[in-house]
């Protein structure tokens, strides 16, 4: 009896899509399997960035400029007082552009140079980022403009959790192939990209097997809540768990088993 291709998929959580190391965009026309392996883990962040927008506008620019330094001088202290990790710490050059605003007649008017400068920086705990946001007077020319959370071990994670769900699509097509009565003759191409092919099945929308049991997740951690006031600005921020997904999907040749 001749062999059809056969479609496998297993998953487990799944929640950041990662990076592709290639595209696998053609198939065999020989029999094979096509399995997907899923790994996945959740971690509690030990990185907290947050990133700041200095700007000022005046008809003289060197006015802006030195107004945007004193702002950028107050920032980079309060990184420094409260303990961001140094090699975080990131100021760009100065950006000097023209600014104009629209009258209610819908004419240009100009308002003078716009002078600005983006900040970053990263805190190992959210008690070093709630007391630096607390040193921090935001205003129109000072602006926190983000804040997220991240873990400091994410590539090595990553890393980690491919070999997991390589590890997953050879024992997925060993157990398909053995069920079917064929056997592997090797591997045709593997990628962490979704193929799209004639299977009727895209990245994002693979069906859960019924028939793959997976392990309990362990409960995640709870949330840590911070609240932080500043003069101009009141901030609130929550620290919760993140969960990091790598996807492989892998074609490997099979013959008859006979």
């Amino acid at each position: 009896m001749k062999l059809l291709s056969v479609l496998l998929w297993s998953s487990l959580l799944a929640t950041m899509a990662p990076d592709a190391w290639a595209q696998a965009n053609t198939i065999p026309s020989q029999p094979h399997l096509l399995v997907k392996g899923e790994g996945a883990r959740t971690v509690m962040p030990d990185r907290f960035t947050v990133e700041l927008l200095v700007k000022s506008t005046d008809l003289q620019p060197d006015a802006a400029r030195s107004r945007v330094q004193g702002n950028v001088d107050a920032v980079l202290g309060a990184f420094k007082r409260n303990h961001a990790l140094p090699a975080s710490v990131v100021a760009d050059n100065l950006t000097i552009q023209p600014d104009y605003r629209y009258s209610v007649q819908g004419k240009q008017e100009y308002l003078g140079t716009r002078v600005s400068r983006r900040l970053k920086g990263s805190f190992g705990t959210t008690g070093d980022l709630q007391a630096f946001l607390r040193a921090v007077d935001a205003s129109d020319d000072l602006q926190i403009s983000s804040m997220r959370p991240g873990y400091s071990k994410e590539a090595a994670l990553r890393g980690e959790l491919k070999a997991e769900a390589a590890t997953q699509t050879r024992a997925s097509a060993k157990h398909l192939a053995t069920a079917y009565g064929a056997r592997i003759t090797g591997l045709y191409s593997i990628s962490d990209v979704a193929p799209n092919f004639a299977y009727g099945v895209q990245a994002g929308n693979w069906p859960r097997s019924g028939d793959m049991v997976t392990p309990p997740s362990p409960p995640a951690p709870a949330p840590t809540s911070i609240e932080t006031t500043g003069s101009r600005a009141r901030e609130s921020i929550e620290a919760g768990p993140i969960t990091y997904t790598e996807n492989v999907y892998a074609i490997f040749l099979i013959s008859d088993g006979t």
